[in-house]
């Protein structure tokens, strides 16, 4: 028994493993049938691509050796829908408390002629100062363009800027036309927000009423020089003091100026700046008193030229783990004013020859001792010269009947300390002592909060 079993055992495992063995061949020779059947249609593929590469190649040959009209640029699309219009908008609120040991409704400059528009330190009390509101945009690729409105305390509103300037002329050159702060000097481009002190320094005020705007337009060319390197020129109608709007038609004056700059070292960079401006007056009238006190309006006709030298310089430690700075600003200015002086023009109607030569000048300096925390002192003066006028060299009048034009010199000394919370807020105490008019120091203690509101550009160097 042991026997048969020992032999049938392995024949029939034989019997199974010959189908399994038949059915194992047929399988390999479908997998090798397949696969030929693959290799032949992705041979197939390949030759139909390779033909389809010969026939590009062919053509673009052909297009290229055919010149061919570039497509003309797309005309700019216009806004279709009110989302389109998101200019940036910025709100600046101001406002004081002056405490004035002097009147200031009978605030001048002694020895220069009134603008008409004098600042001085305000009204006392608590006063809503002046508030802006700007609007900028880039119009298309060619303009950006900004409008700048003032808001009084008293509720008057004016337009402060309103220009276009340009974005994409060659070598460097721009154009801005409009209403603009003219580019002379260093402050007078400054909004009265970005002031380092609450007012602007003396000569500023004497000799143009605040800041000098220019409905015109402006040239500037920017040098490709490694050394800041700028040229300015502008033009318009002559409307501010010291010019007035002529009686014909035409363009007003000129104004010209160049800046330079560069770094000194990791911490110090610089800028100083030569302007020149040359303006006409017809008319120029402003109030004064005679020798016996009576009121009169006199008036000037002729021409008003203008040097401005000015120079700031930046310190700021690269090493300062602190944030400190220091920002040293001088300016001077000489005006010289050549034509006609009438005196008590709608009373005597007399006229003479006039010429003056008058100039000041400040300096200031502000240190930031703390991220937040800023100390400035301001030195002013003003020099009301040589005036020569022609009724009183001849005898017709007396000095004494020009009191506004008698020699003087004023100036002033002022101190400030101010705390920015943030970017967007300043908080400001000054006090002053001011010997800009005949009359006694006039001590002035102000005290001023910025708040700026939405989106604002960088300021200048």
């Amino acid at each position: 028994m042991g026997y048969f079993s020992r032999i049938i055992g392995p024949v029939a495992i034989a019997a199974m493993l010959v189908p399994a063995a038949g059915e194992a061949a047929d399988d390999v020779a479908a997998l090798r049938a397949e696969i030929t059947a693959i290799k032949a249609e992705y041979a197939q593929r390949v030759t139909a691509l390779e033909a389809r590469i010969d026939q590009l190649e062919t053509t673009a040959t052909v297009a290229a050796a055919a010149p061919v009209e570039p497509p003309p640029p797309a005309p700019l699309a216009p806004a279709r829908n009110s989302s389109a219009f998101n200019p940036a908008i910025s709100v600046i609120l101001t406002g004081n408390y002056a405490d004035l040991s002097q009147d200031p409704s009978d605030f001048n400059f002694a020895g220069f002629m009134p603008s008409g528009g004098e600042i001085g330190p305000g009204d006392r009390s608590f006063n809503l100062g002046e508030s802006e509101v700007t609007f900028a945009a880039s119009v298309d690729p060619y303009f950006t363009a900004a409008l700048t409105m003032a808001l009084s305390g008293e509720g008057e509103i004016g337009v402060e800027e309103a220009f276009a300037r340009t974005t994409s002329l060659p070598a460097g050159f721009s154009v801005k036309g409009g209403r603009f702060f003219s580019g002379l000097g260093y402050l007078n481009e400054i909004h009265a927000h970005a002031w380092d002190f609450v007012d602007q320094p003396l000569v500023y005020q004497a000799l143009y009423g605040g800041q000098f705007a220019q409905d015109g337009v402006q040239v500037k060319w920017l040098a490709p020089t490694d050394l800041f390197l700028e040229f300015g020129a502008e033009t318009g109608n002559g409307g501010e003091f010291p010019g007035t709007r002529l009686g014909r038609n035409g363009l007003n004056g000129a104004t010209l100026f160049t800046h330079v700059g560069g770094d000194l070292g990791d911490s110090i960079g610089w800028r100083a700046g030569l302007s020149w401006m040359d303006m006409d007056a017809e008319g120029r009238a402003y109030e004064d008193v005679d020798s016996g006190g009576n009121a009169v309006v006199n008036s000037f006709t002729g021409s008003s030229e203008t040097w401005i030298a000015d120079a700031t310089l930046k310190w700021t430690p690269a090493s300062s783990t602190r944030r400190q700075a220091f920002k040293l600003q001088a300016e001077f200015m000489r005006r010289t004013e050549d034509g006609s002086l009438a005196y008590d023009v709608a009373g005597a109607g007399l006229s003479d020859s006039y010429r003056s030569e008058q100039d000041g000048w400040y300096v200031q300096g502000v240190y930031q001792f703390n991220p937040r925390w800023r100390f400035g002192v301001r030195y002013d003066e003003l020099d009301a010269g040589s005036t020569r006028i022609g009724l009183v060299q001849s005898g017709d009048l007396l000095a004494s009947d020009f009191p506004l034009l008698l020699p003087a010199s004023p100036s002033r000394i002022t101190t400030m300390i101010d705390f920015s919370p943030s970017e967007f807020s300043r908080l400001r105490a000054q006090y002053a002592w001011d010997d800009s008019r005949d009359a006694e120091t006039d001590r002035q203690l102000l005290l001023q909060y910025i708040y700026a509101l939405g989106a604002h550009g960088a300021h200048k160097f």
